[in-house]
C-alpha cells in the first residue's frame, strides 16, 4: 500500500510530506482547494504524462516521490527482481524541469516513464472522475469482467497466440501471393552469388592487392635510387667512405699529443666509416632482393580492377564485398528451401489456430460463467445503493470473427424501473442513476481486485441524502481489507473514513499555496460542519457534524 506521499514545488505545493495508513481515508477541501493536486502528484509517480505547467511558478523543478509497501504485492516484487532491483520495498520518484523535461527512478535507480506506468499497474489502482464516461465503452466492460473472472494470464496468452497466428498467416499469404517476385528474385541471387563466388575474394584479400600493386609500381624506381645511393656512399672518385677514410689517414700521422686531443673526434670518424659500410652493404641486399615483374604487376591490377567493377556494380565499397556474399547466400539459401517453407508455414498457421480456438473456448466459458456471477454481485450493491428495483445484466455475445482476446463481446445492460427492458448504459438518462450503478459496478471490481490499494476521485457525484451515507459504508468496508483514498465532497461518505486529511488554499503576499493536514477529532467535526453548513459554523451545525461523525463511528464498529 502507499505510505508515503512527497511533493515538491508541485502546482501551487512547495513542500508537503505525508504519512499514510491502511484503511479508508477521506480527502476534503473547499472547491479549488487542490484536491486534485494530490492525485496529480500521485499520477506522475505513475507514470502519467508530465509538462512545464506542473513546476510551481518560479520554481526550477518539481520533485515526486510515492513509497508504498509491497509486502503483500508479490507481482510488485517479481516485477522488481526481474530486473535486479532490490524487491524488499518500493520507491517511485519523478522529476520534471520548468522546461518541460522529467526523468524518473525506481528504488534510486533510473527508469522510463513506461516502467513507471507498468509497475504503478501492480501497485494501486485509481478509480478517477472519468469513471462514468469509460462505462459507456464497452472495451471496459469486458476487461472489467476478465478482471471478476481472474483469467487475465489465460486471456495474455490468448491476444499472444492470436498475434502469432495473424503474424504467421501474413508471411504466408505473402509467400503464396508473391510466387513470381520470389522467383525472379531467386534467379537474381543465383547470378549474383555465383558472380561473387567466382571473384572469391578474401577478408583481408583487398590490402594486400592494393600494397603489392603499389610495391611492384614503383620497384624500378625503388631499386634505381637504391644503388644511386649506394654509389654516393661507396665509389672511388669522391663516395663518402673514401672520403672519411681520406680523413683518418690525414689525422693518423699527427704527433700523439695532438691525436690524444683529437681522439674522440678520429673515433667519431671510425664509427661513421663503420655505419656507412653497413648501409652500403644493406643497399646491396635489397637491390639484390628486388625483382622487377611486369607481369605479377599487371596481374594484380587486373585483379584489382575486377574487384573494383563489381563493388560499383552493387553499390557498395569494395572492401564492403565479403559481407555483401554473405548475405546475398543466405537469402538465397532461404529463397532455395521456400517450398519447404510454405508448407512449415501452413502447418504452423494450422497448429496456431487451432490453439487459439482451444483457448478462446475455455476463455470463453469462464466468462459466461463470471457474467452471471458479476451481474448478481452489482445488482447487490445497486439495492444497497437505493436502487433494488433495478435490473442489472452482463450480456456476453459472439463476435462474426475472431478478436486478440476471444470470440466474446461483452456489454452491461441495466433496467432501472420495472416493466422496461434492460439497455445498454449509454441510453441510463438520469445522472444520479449513473453515478450509483458505476459506484456499484467499480466495489464489485474493487473487491475482486489482487491490489490492495485503491483511489476514488470523486465518485459519489450525483449522490446525495441516505444514498451518500451508504456509499460511505461501502468504501470503508473496502478499507478494511486493504487501502482506500476517496476524494469526496459529502460529509456522509467523509464522517464514515478512518483517518480524514484536509486540503486548503493559503494566499501569502503575492503568492498561493495549497496546505494539507491529518485531522484529529476536533478538526473532523469542524470539517464536516463546513462541508454540511458552509463557512459559518452554528453550534446546531457543529452538534451535527459531532453527531454525524460518532454515528459512523460507532456504527461502524458494530
Amino acid at each position: 500500500m502507499l505510505t508515503q506521499l512527497a511533493i515538491r514545488d508541485y502546482a501551487i505545493v512547495d513542500t508537503l510530506d505525508l504519512e499514510l495508513a491502511g484503511g479508508m481515508t477521506a480527502i476534503t477541501g473547499e472547491t479549488g482547494a487542490g484536491k486534485s493536486i494530490l492525485l496529480g502528484a500521485l499520477g506522475l509517480c505513475l507514470g502519467e504524462r508530465a509538462d512545464a505547467g506542473s513546476v510551481r511558478h518560479g520554481a526550477e523543478r518539481a520533485d515526486l516521490s510515492a513509497r508504498f509497501d509491497i509486502a503483500a504485492l508479490p507481482a510488485a516484487r517479481a516485477w522488481l527482481a526481474e530486473r535486479e532491483l532490490p524487491a524488499d520495498d518500493c520507491l517511485l520518484r519523478r522529476v520534471v524541469t520548468a522546461g518541460g523535461r522529467s526523468k524518473a527512478w525506481i528504488n534510486g535507480q533510473p527508469a522510463t516513464v513506461a516502467d513507471l506506468k507498468m509497475l504503478g499497474e501492480r501497485l494501486i489502482e485509481i478509480h478517477g472522475q472519468h469513471a462514468h464516461q469509460a462505462l459507456l465503452q464497452e472495451e471496459t466492460h469486458l476487461r472489467l469482467l476478465d478482471d471478476f473472472a481472474g483469467h487475465r494470464s489465460a486471456v495474455a496468452e490468448l491476444t499472444d497466440t492470436f498475434r502469432r497466428w495473424q503474424a504467421t498467416r501474413k508471411r504466408l499469404k505473402q509467400l503464396t501471393e508473391n510466387g513470381d517476385e520470389v522467383q525472379a528474385r531467386r534467379q537474381l541471387l543465383r547470378y549474383q552469388v555465383e558472380e561473387l563466388d567466382l571473384l572469391a575474394l578474401g577478408e583481408d584479400e583487398l590490402a594486400t592487392l592494393e600494397h603489392e600493386q603499389e610495391q611492384l609500381a614503383h620497384a624500378e624506381e625503388t631499386l634505381r635510387e637504391a644503388q644511386h645511393a649506394a654509389e654516393c656512399c661507396d665509389s672511388d672518385d669522391g663516395g663518402v667512405l673514401a672520403l672519411l677514410s681520406q680523413a683518418l689517414q690525414r689525422l693518423d700521422p699527427l704527433p700523439g699529443s695532438d691525436r690524444g686531443a683529437l681522439a674522440e673526434v678520429i673515433g667519431m670518424l671510425g664509427e661513421a666509416r663503420i655505419q656507412v659500410e653497413e648501409a652500403v652493404r644493406e643497399l646491396h641486399r635489397f637491390a639484390d632482393a628486388t625483382e622487377l615483374d611486369p607481369e605479377r604487376l599487371t596481374w594484380v591490377e587486373s585483379r584489382l580492377g575486377e574487384v573494383h567493377r563489381i563493388a560499383r556494380k552493387h553499390h557498395v565499397m569494395p572492401d564492403e564485398l565479403p559481407a555483401l556474399h554473405r548475405r546475398l547466400h543466405q537469402e538465397l539459401e532461404g529463397l532455395e528451401g521456400g517450398d519447404h517453407d510454405l508448407e512449415a508455414l501452413r502447418s504452423e498457421v494450422e497448429s496456431l489456430r487451432d490453439r487459439w480456438r482451444e483457448q478462446a473456448r475455455g476463455v470463453g466459458e469462464t466468462r459466461r460463467e463470471a457474467a452471471s456471477r458479476f451481474g448478481k454481485a452489482v445488482q447487490e450493491q445497486l439495492a444497497f445503493l437505493a436502487m433494488g428495483k433495478a435490473r442489472f445484466e452482463v450480456e456476453v455475445a459472439t463476435r462474426q470473427s475472431p478478436q486478440p482476446e476471444g470470440m466474446e463481446g461483452v456489454r452491461f445492460l441495466i433496467s432501472a424501473n420495472p416493466g422496461q427492458p434492460p439497455r445498454p448504459l449509454s441510453k441510463v438518462a438520469s445522472g444520479g442513476e449513473l453515478s450509483r450503478i458505476s459506484l456499484a459496478i467499480q466495489v464489485v471490481a474493487a473487491r475482486h481486485s489482487t491490489i490492495p490499494s485503491l483511489v476514488f476521485d470523486e465518485v459519489d457525484v450525483g449522490i446525495s441524502g441516505a444514498t451518500a451515507e451508504i456509499v460511505g459504508q461501502l468504501l470503508r468496508r473496502l478499507g478494511e481489507n486493504g487501502q482506500v483514498m476517496t476524494v469526496t465532497h459529502l460529509p456522509q461518505v467523509a464522517a464514515q473514513a478512518h483517518h480524514h486529511l484536509h486540503i486548503e488554499k493559503q494566499a501569502r503576499r503575492d503568492t498561493t499555496l495549497t496546505r494539507m493536514a491529518l485531522l484529529d477529532e476536533a478538526g473532523r467535526v469542524s470539517e464536516l460542519a463546513r462541508m454540511l453548513g458552509g463557512v459559518h459554523l452554528s453550534d446546531r451545525t457543529l452538534a451535527h457534524a459531532r453527531e454525524m461523525l460518532d454515528a459512523s463511528q460507532q456504527g461502524a464498529a458494530h
